[in-house]
């Protein structure tokens, strides 16, 4: 079948809630993809920093294939010889006690905010029904109903309510609306320390510094969604590390995976993980053998800091030549290592429309912002190249 075959299957027989670019991948490799003709694509997306190892990386398939020929699920009624090494060797990275696995982000974003309603009703001593978590506009955590519920994208929340209460939501990077909004029965602050569905926005500098010190006066958890900005991303393992940061908890997910299937985990110490007992939380899938071998071998390429150190040095030059960009074309480039959000003086669905047409993949988010992260993997070479093409679509549009 052709691309026009494929794609009018999609159209007619998938829910419209995505407004794909159109094409059609069917092979990948590194930083690049092909389509089903055989066209090459740089990927400057990586499925939303999901891909932040490459596609296929050969350590991490290599890693399924010795799992999937020996045991794939069994579900947590019973321990199996990955589980044991992940949850340690991911608590070792994050600089905590303990991991809760479950699979998608928003999956993790959940039980995050469940152990923080537990601990503070368990710990805190919270009364009953009364604990609020506090989050930040622009967020974006997940489309679960009660993520939804605290977001402020009309497209994510609209038509979707009634809505799951006890959250309070303060304008990105106020530390005083935030100092305003933590009370006696505040039991934790959600935030993504770089917002990237928003735009990639990076917050004032000293802010998460400032939420740290708000939380640890309040007594509330700061917990930390680096799904889409942990993992090498930004540069560092964790992008809470620029400011030295440490929250008391952890959400991770997508790289964690490594392009291969969906990870993701809460990481935090015993004093918090440890409020949940048999029966009190569970995911079939979640750690299950196949999950944990490529999470693993994740946890093992992050240790070197060689892919962090390729986001600083690549995401530097990225910037760099972002920065550079005629003020006309371009009004404000945003973002942290081989991160970057372009706000355009325009819409930025023809401006990803074009760069197919050149080669290059990338998506538009909130109209105005092109949203560029590509593999860590990529070389300086094809960088260059794809941003040579984002220069030249820029002075066409």
């Amino acid at each position: 079948m052709n691309t026009q075959e494929l794609r009018a299957l999609s159209e007619e027989h998938s829910a419209h809630n995505y407004h794909p670019l159109p094409i059609v991948i069917a092979d990948a490799e590194g930083a690049w993809v092909k389509d089903i003709e055989g066209r090459r694509y740089l990927d400057m997306l990586s499925a939303y920093s999901a891909v932040n190892f490459g596609h296929r990386h050969p350590r991490l398939v290599e890693a399924a294939r010795r799992q999937l020929d020996r045991v794939t699920l069994v579900s947590r009624a019973f321990d199996h010889d990955q589980f044991g090494p992940f949850v340690a060797e991911l608590a070792e990275l994050a600089g905590k006690d303990m991991v809760l696995p479950m699979n998608s982000g928003a999956e993790a974003v959940e039980t995050a905010l469940k152990t923080a309603r537990k601990w503070g009703y368990e710990v805190k001593g919270v009364p009953a029904e009364q604990a609020n978590i506090v989050t930040f506009e622009g967020n974006f955590h997940g489309r679960t109903t009660t993520i939804v519920s605290f977001s402020t994208d009309p497209d994510a929340r609209n038509s979707y309510g009634p809505f799951t209460p006890g959250f309070r939501t303060v304008p990105y990077g106020d530390i005083e609306a935030l100092r305003a909004a933590v009370d006696d029965n505040t039991v934790g602050v959600l935030i993504e320390p770089i917002q990237g569905e928003a735009g990639v926005n990076v917050p004032p500098s000293g802010f998460l510094t400032a939420v740290r010190e708000i939380c640890t006066a309040g007594g509330a958890l700061m917990i930390a969604d680096e799904i889409q900005s942990g993992l090498g991303r930004t540069g560092t393992t964790f992008a809470v590390e620029h400011e030295n940061v440490v929250p008391d908890v952890y959400v991770l997910g997508k790289a964690l995976g490594g392009g291969i299937l969906p990870v993701s985990a809460v990481v935090a110490d015993r004093d918090v993980l440890g409020v949940f007992k048999p029966g009190q939380h569970g995911s079939t899938f979640g750690g299950n053998p196949l999950a944990c071998a490529v999470a693993r071998e994740v946890i093992a390429m992050l240790r070197t800091g060689e892919f962090q150190e390729r986001s600083r040095t690549l995401g530097a030059h990225l910037h760099a030549r972002l920065g550079a960009l005629p003020s006309d074309q371009v009004r404000e480039v945003r973002g942290r290592g081989l991160w970057a959000g372009v706000e355009l003086n325009g819409k930025a669905r023809p401006v990803s429309e074009r760069l197919m047409e050149r080669g290059v993949l990338a998506k538009e988010t909130h109209e105005t912002t092109l949203r560029l992260a590509p593999p860590l993997v990529v070389s300086q070479e094809d960088l260059d190249w794809a941003l040579d093409q984002l220069e030249a679509v820029l002075a066409e549009v």
